[in-house]
């Protein structure tokens, strides 16, 4: 389950995050920087008013890395009964000295360090945060006006930085000035939260009330449950009920189609021994076909973003050598095809350096009709015909 964090600066707008649905109340001041504090006084108040109906969290400020600094904060946050008690990692010589004075205090209190995507962020100390005893680590961002967390962070990344916090025990949190647009190319990592402030607020300015109908937006692309099998990515057939699936419109409206066309990337392919070692330029171009829900489309629950085909495509690259253009294109048509509204997929994948044209292959790929609601999230079930080519008059190899 991802759950929907936010952030609010007090009684009144905790009460309007909750009936939005908000899972986790976070207490913060975003006047007072990216991890401003609220008093505690407030913090007291507002875990109270909140009891049972949502979890709860503070920060603890923008603090220095000063161990002793950072022990008392935590301490005091801890006693207002907050559930979670946020910590803040800036770049600094003694930020594994911080996260090591705290093991006291994780013993009883969920501790979340944050790291901030925009600041260098240490990933040495993701073993310091386990070794301590902190329940989860965040990735924020520092500079709200300096770019989104995919800004600072590709989406390419973000698995890496999941697999290793969940290999050490650690759950995981995304922020960083997040909208809308934001949460179905976040959705497929399957962060245990996702957090907002200013996506929440009246005209999206973070320092601004929060809006009810912002918090409902927020909270209607974001699924209230996920299967268990964490091997899996999102569990559409529960989006269904938010508007994901075809099976929430009328399949007389027929199919639209998205593309990506000339996305090029460095990529490591090749069966030949000339081509291991290093990249060569291959171009992607994908198209969809996908299964409208609505004659009138107005937000992100009613279309499929091309965001999911280029982040699909470089999260593939990103892990290493691939032998095949056919197995590449592969891979990308299985991702494409994870969203149970994609109901068929044409991917060519051309490499560029091989000669005076390009060379690959084309593959078509459809869903079976059985499983138009299930994730595939591999080739099986789907079907299609393949096509090799080249740009220079001679039979297309896809290796």
């Amino acid at each position: 389950m991802t759950k929907m964090l936010a952030s609010v600066t007090g009684v009144a707008e905790a009460e309007i995050a909750i009936s939005g649905g908000a899972d986790i109340i976070d207490l913060k001041d975003p006047k007072a920087g990216a991890l401003g504090a609220v008093a505690l006084d407030e913090i007291r108040r507002t875990v109270a008013a909140v009891g049972t109906r949502a979890e709860t969290s503070a920060v603890c400020g923008d603090l220095p890395m000063h161990p002793y600094t950072i022990r008392t904060c935590a301490e005091e946050i801890a006693a207002t009964g907050a559930g979670y008690v946020k910590v803040g990692f800036f770049p600094s010589d003694e930020a594994a000295a911080c996260g090591r004075t705290l093991a006291l205090l994780a013993r009883h209190t969920k501790l979340v360090a944050v790291l901030l995507a925009d600041r260098a962020p240490d990933f040495d100390l993701l073993p310091v945060f386990a070794q301590s005893g902190f329940f989860a680590v965040m990735m924020d961002t520092a500079g709200k006006r300096e770019g989104r967390l995919l800004d600072h962070m590709p989406p390419e990344r973000i698995p890496a930085f999941i697999a290793e916090a969940r290999r050490l025990g650690l759950k995981v949190g995304l922020a960083g000035s997040l909208e809308a647009p934001d949460i179905p190319r976040l959705l497929p990592f399957g962060p245990d939260f996702l957090g907002f402030r200013g996506a929440l607020c009246d005209q999206s300015q973070r320092t601004a009330a929060i809006d009810a109908e912002a918090v409902a937006g927020i909270r209607a692309l974001i699924p209230e449950e996920r299967q268990l099998d964490r091997s899996a990515s999102v569990d559409y057939r529960l989006l269904a009920a938010r508007g994901y699936s075809p099976g929430a419109g009328d399949p007389a409206l027929g199919t639209d189609k998205i593309f990506v066309r000339d996305f090029v990337l460095p990529v490591q392919i090749g069966a030949y021994s000339f081509e291991h070692g290093h990249t060569q330029k291959v171009r992607f171009d994908v198209t969809a076909d996908v299964q409208r829900v609505t004659s009138n489309p107005e937000d992100m629950r009613h279309v499929v973003s091309y965001d999911l085909i280029t982040d699909g495509i470089r999260a593939i690259v990103a892990r290493g050598h691939v032998q095949l253009s056919e197995a590449l294109a592969e891979q990308v048509a299985a991702v494409v095809l994870e969203d149970p509204r994609v109901v068929k997929v044409t991917v060519s994948v051309q490499k560029l350096e091989l000669g005076p044209g390009g060379v690959g292959v084309e593959i078509e790929r459809k869903r079976a009709k059985s499983s138009i609601l299930a994730p595939s999230g591999t080739s099986g079930g789907m079907a299609g015909d393949d096509k090799a080519f080249s740009g220079f008059g001679q039979k297309g190899i896809g290796s």
